[in-house]
């Protein structure tokens, strides 16, 4: 039984999740969690204090020992957004991996959002339909909208509780100017979303993350004492909006030691939970969503989920994480004006020749995933510019937001679609220093296949040439069979890439007619 570790480092808190597989389904074993107010100094300063540093590496340590502990055969760890504004993040990261040895990922806001989405869809029940999800964390506040499991929407906005404290409220309780301040600026922000997301015909909305939990929980205990003249629905277990509003209006008014003796709420969630309330109330008003409904599962879920949708080809979240990576390699070529459809035989061809070679490239199994998605984004720099578009077409798929693909795995991706002109890998090259050392071999080969199928696809509209390989102990034997427009530039441009594919896999490359 596999085990797996998920570690989010949030602006508020490190939360650690430890997972074993258990008949294709993940069973927790294992959680913790520690507020160090990382965010803290960031929204202030820019950097990450030292008092942070030092609390949050005391939260890692024992994330560490309990990682040992359960023995986790693979731990992810990623950071948000602190570490994706302080200016000196990434020293603070080689500090964590100095020791505890983990590689800390500072993921996009988009990429949260994604990871919550399939955290909340693979255990949440009742979120067949249209829903949107709310992570309202330290420094960010995601939000997303989904149908049938699907994410067809997610932004990512600077409305962190953390954040928005630290910026706009700076006095207890804060005065009337500091509020109107922040609600100013969450309504601007909240402008800016609705031109992608619609709360229109959504019946369900379900939040995340510690502010929700402790706005569903401070509403049902003042419910429950009277302060607040409303009912809760037991089936449902929904936080009405106009609950919501009320709870902010009254935590507003408290002093910060009032609102720790709330229940539900604590002294660590007082001292930011105003803001947290604020941009909870506004949102829902905003989109004219009925309420929210809290979930236990978020970030730290989505990591998990993933973890294992790439480790076991038998489980459901395995074919929905595929499915939902491959549409976002096709919605960021139609994007880049790329019909999926024109580039399709050159991805197939790809595949074709992968599987064919496989004794003779022995690329990793991953590497089938990376070559069709560089076969079907190789001409996505043309929306830039044709000329030198394959340079701008490793640039768009090493910095774009693609599902499903990690910094690392993009990069080798565009290093992949990068190559397939007149130029080489090349090891001091600028794509290639971006590539890990270890990959520069397997980069290569991944190149020369991508470069065979593209050499099979000279701009034929439909008549796809159909090839038979075949593999000898000192050479490879490509059999073309004529379509209706013949061959010959194909079997030209074949055997133009006899000679790399000699220095690459040290066996002669034969192309001939059948």
């Amino acid at each position: 039984m596999q085990t797996f570790a998920a570690i989010d480092i949030g602006s508020n808190s490190c939360r650690l999740k430890i997972a074993r597989v258990v008949q294709h389904r993940l069973r927790v074993v294992h959680e913790d969690r520690e507020v160090t107010r990382l965010g803290g100094s960031v929204f202030e300063t820019g950097l990450v204090s030292p008092e942070s540093m030092a609390a949050t590496l005391r939260a890692l340590k024992r994330f560490y020992k309990a990682v040992q502990t359960h023995g986790a055969d693979k731990v992810r760890a990623v950071a948000t957004a602190a570490m994706r504004d302080a200016r000196n993040g990434r020293a603070f990261l080689a500090w964590v991996r100095d020791e505890t040895g983990w590689e800390v990922e500072i993921i996009s806001g988009l990429e949260e959002g994604r990871l919550i989405h399939r955290g909340v869809m693979s255990h949440e029940p009742g979120t067949s339909g249209r829903c949107i999800l709310i992570d309202v964390g330290g420094g960010s506040c995601e939000v997303s909208l989904s149908e049938h499991k699907r994410l067809i929407e997610t932004m990512s906005l600077p409305l962190g509780a953390v954040r928005l404290t630290e910026e706009f409220l700076k006095t207890d309780s804060p005065t009337k100017e500091e509020i109107g301040r922040m609600k100013q600026f969450i309504a601007r922000e909240l402008r800016r979303a609705s031109r992608k997301i619609s709360g229109e015909r959504v019946p369900l909305v379900i939040a995340t993350s510690g502010t929700a939990a402790a706005l569903s929980e401070a509403s049902r205990t003042l419910i429950a004492k009277g302060t607040v003249k409303t009912k809760v629905s037991a089936a449902s277990e929904m936080t009405p909006v106009r609950d919501v509003r009320r709870l902010t209006e009254k935590l507003t008014k408290m002093t910060n030691e009032q609102r720790s003796a709330v229940e539900g709420i604590g002294p660590r969630r007082s001292e930011i939970i105003i803001a947290g309330a604020h941009v909870y109330a506004q949102l829902l008003e905003h989109f004219a969503l009925p309420g929210f409904r809290y979930s236990a599962m978020g970030l730290r879920d989505g990591i998990l989920a993933q973890m294992l949708a790439e480790q076991d080809a038998r489980t459901t979240v395995h074919r929905q994480f595929e499915e939902d990576r491959w549409e976002a390699v096709l919605e960021t070529c139609r994007r880049y004006g790329v019909e999926p459809k024109t580039a399709e035989p050159v991805r197939q061809h790809a595949a074709q020749l992968f599987h064919d070679l496989a004794t003779v490239h022995h690329l990793p199994a991953e590497y089938e995933t990376w070559l069709e998605s560089a076969a079907m984004l190789r001409d996505i720099g043309k929306f830039m510019n044709y000329q030198g578009h394959h340079r701008h077409a490793q640039y768009i798929i090493a910095n774009s937001e693609i599902y499903g693909f990690n910094p690392a795995q993009r990069v080798v991706t565009s290093a992949i679609a990068r190559y397939i002109g007149k130029s080489r890998p090349e090891p001091q090259g600028r794509t290639m220093r971006q590539v890990p050392p270890e990959e520069h071999e397997n980069v290569k080969r991944a190149v020369v296949l991508l470069r065979l199928a593209v050499a099979l696809n000279q701009d034929r509209a439909s008549d796809v040439l159909k090839v038979r390989v075949r593999v000898y102990p000192k050479r490879i034997l490509l059999e073309l069979s004529p379509g209706r427009t013949g061959a010959e530039l194909e079997l030209w441009s074949l055997r133009k890439e006899a000679d790399y594919f000699r220095e690459i896999f040290r066996r002669e490359l034969f192309v001939t007619l059948v």
